[in-house]
């Protein structure tokens, strides 16, 4: 295996932006909002798109790089009840009923836990297809959009096609979440860049993971979190198969 580029902790961990380009003037947007990516992914990802135009689908990021501020705020209003938090039905979850481990593990089935996003890395990125949005249509992000005949259902059926089979990946991208390993619940909207995100994968360690937490004490759950870390990075983390990608 091919040495690995070292990466810093604070790319890693989504605490800076240097390692990103914004990629909202080449798509169709929503709002005016940036979308950053790794800069080493924005060509891959524009050959994609080209692709996905020749098929009749505009192949657009609703959301790149997000900060650990931002996935933090995310966390611990989901904790706090402010967002709701969701089942594998779409129902929302009375947290009161639970106790602090199954609270936290009900978030991490959709939200990953500060430190750990894999967009944080900015190779990873949930997709849509502007083409087939009406005037005013919300994206949601469930399974619903992707499959049978949900709105995007045509655009991810391509994708099916020219992405992955198994664990093999075609054009660099693939789909980490595609299958439910009883840890991240199935995001077919989601797609990796696998040569950036394998190597990031590999070096994002449990003490990365850790020292970020203890310096960041306004996470909610911090103590329950830090109890059950490496059983959160076995489930939650660590994508089955990422090493031979």
């Amino acid at each position: 295996m091919a040495e690995l580029e070292e990466v810093a902790a604070d790319i890693l961990t989504g605490r800076t932006h240097r390692h990103l380009v914004d990629v909202a003037g080449s798509q169709n947007l929503l709002t005016q909002k940036s979308v950053l990516v790794h800069k080493k992914a924005l060509k891959p990802f524009m050959t994609l798109k080209d692709e996905a135009e020749k098929q009749g689908f505009d192949l657009c990021i609703c959301s790149g790089f997000r900060s650990f501020e931002r996935q933090m705020l995310i966390w611990n209003e989901k904790l706090l009840g402010v967002r709701p938090v969701m089942d594998e039905l779409g129902g929302p979850i009375n947290l009161i009923e639970l106790d602090p481990w199954q609270q936290i593990q009900a978030v991490l089935r959709w939200s990953a836990l500060p430190g750990t996003s894999r967009h944080h890395w900015g190779s990873d990125f949930d997709v849509y297809d502007a083409n087939a949005m009406p005037e005013g249509y919300q994206i949601q992000l469930t399974v619903s959009e992707c499959e049978g005949e949900g709105i995007f259902a045509p655009m991810h059926e391509w994708l099916n096609s020219v992405l992955i089979k198994g664990q093999q990946q075609s054009k660099g991208f693939y789909r980490p979440y595609a299958i439910d390993r009883g840890g991240v619940s199935p995001e077919p909207w989601h797609i990796s860049y696998g040569p950036i995100a394998n190597s990031f994968a590999q070096q994002l360690t449990g003490d990365i993971i850790r020292q970020q937490l203890l310096d960041n004490l306004e996470l909610v759950s911090l103590d329950t979190v830090l109890k059950y870390l490496d059983e959160i990075i076995r489930r939650f983390v660590r994508v089955s198969g990422e090493d031979n990608l």
